[in-house]
């Protein structure tokens, strides 16, 4: 049966359904049974094979009370992206490739009732009014909408798909991000309270990185998660509150951004503050918390390397507290974050942890970097597979107050 066919069979079942049943009052159950009836009598003594009239039920029950053809790509669990660029592009992401899919929506009509549905259970909105909206699955997954007139090809949908399976450092080392040594040094700075802020580029792993190392923190610790939308899979602690920001309604008020969370969750009694990214003004909020007795905050932001990270957190407290002078947030910056871990997304598609540096002090107008470890890629290495690891420099961590003050007494 050609795709056409197959959409001609849905539009005419699900009319049929919605014309004849209030699905209010029915369970899921029953609405299979019943979409499985009528594909069965709309074929009538035709042989359509028994695959065909399963992905035709499937089809239309999603329609009616899932996403459509969106539901038939995220369940892939080899998509690790969609991009929906408009009713007739569809493009995803398998094994670190882009590849452009045969199906489209049936109109962007369709589409846009998809998306309120997507906002809708969130409890968000998006209209003209507000065209731009960061949201999120009830699976997780992060979804980021831009609609007309924004968009010039119409409404468009990115999906960062949601690992079923939360993000441990022990996949992180079979995936050769980093190495059991160092695993354990993470563990160490994590637990003695270091302030560690992840970077990197879109799409270089810093979410996964961070809900990775975040599980090594204590589970008798107060953890207070801010994001933009809920996506962290912290298991191991019990006393943990997850909030997540608010877009402005169609009135322009009612908004609530990551600096007013970070705020109120200085009033609860943190431990640790996790902050998903940090992108703007509330970099000033968030130091200000590092410095201010809740060491052991993480944080993630976008930079090219470590050195790039400090200069973004300078933007961004500026942008927070104009007519502070540079010298005052340089120290702040230094005092507050402890260790900046670099990722970044190689030739090849793989995401290597590529540094981890300490921030050692502010001195002579500049604020001192000691690397601890640096990728470096062997001569085997070609254009399609990078080989290369992380190795120890030879300069040691200046600041181990942390590590003693836990009763660490080794070497790192």
């Amino acid at each position: 049966m050609t795709q056409e066919m197959l959409g001609e069979a849905q539009e005419y079942i699900r009319k049929k359904i919605l014309e004849n049943i209030n699905l209010t009052k029915i369970t899921d159950d029953i609405l299979e049974k019943q979409v499985r009836e009528e594909v069965d009598a709309y074929f009538g003594k035709k042989y359509v094979s028994i695959s065909d009239k399963a992905l035709l039920a499937d089809q239309v029950f999603s329609a009616i009370r899932g996403f459509g053809l969106l539901d038939t790509i995220i369940n892939d669990q080899t998509v690790t992206e969609v991009m929906i660029n408009g009713p007739d592009e569809i493009f995803i992401e398998k094994s670190g490739k882009l590849m452009k899919l045969e199906e489209r929506f049936e109109s962007e009509e369709k589409l846009q009732d998809i998306i309120q549905r997507i906002v809708a259970l969130a409890g968000r909105e998006v209209n003209q009014a507000n065209p731009i909206v960061d949201t999120r699955l009830p699976d997780g997954s992060r979804v980021n909408v831009v609609l007309p007139p924004i968009s010039l090809k119409g409404p468009i949908v990115t999906i960062r798909k949601f690992s079923k399976e939360p993000m441990t450092v022990e996949r992180l080392i079979q995936y050769g991000s980093i190495t059991t040594q160092i695993a354990d040094v993470l563990k160490l700075l994590v637990k003695a309270k270091y302030n560690i802020f992840i970077c990197g580029g879109t799409g270089s792993g810093k979410t996964t990185f961070l809900n990775a190392i975040s599980n090594f923190i204590p589970s008798d610790e107060r953890v207070i998660t801010i994001e933009d939308s809920a996506e962290l899979q912290i298991a191991n602690i019990d006393n943990l509150v997850s909030l997540e920001t608010r877009n402005a309604n169609t009135a322009g008020a009612g908004a609530v951004t990551i600096r007013d969370l970070i705020k109120s969750a200085l009033r609860m009694r943190p431990d640790r503050i996790v902050v998903g990214e940090v992108r703007g003004a509330e970099a000033l909020d968030m130091l200000q918390a590092m410095n201010t007795g809740h060491d052991g905050s993480l944080s993630t932001g976008h930079a090219n390397s470590t050195r790039d990270m400090l200069s973004r957190l300078e933007t961004m407290v500026l942008t927070g507290a104009e007519g502070l002078p540079l010298d005052a947030v340089r120290q702040q910056i230094a005092s507050a974050v402890d260790i900046i871990v670099h990722l970044s997304r190689l030739r090849d598609r793989s995401r290597k942890t590529m540094e981890i540096t300490e921030v050692v002090k502010y001195e002579n107008g500049q604020i001192q970097l000691n690397p601890l470890y640096v990728f470096e890629e062997e001569e085997t290495s070609t254009m399609d597979k990078v080989i290369g690891t992380l190795k120890r420099t030879e300069n040691p961590l200046f600041n181990d107050f942390k590590l003693r003050l836990m009763g660490y007494k080794g070497t790192i």
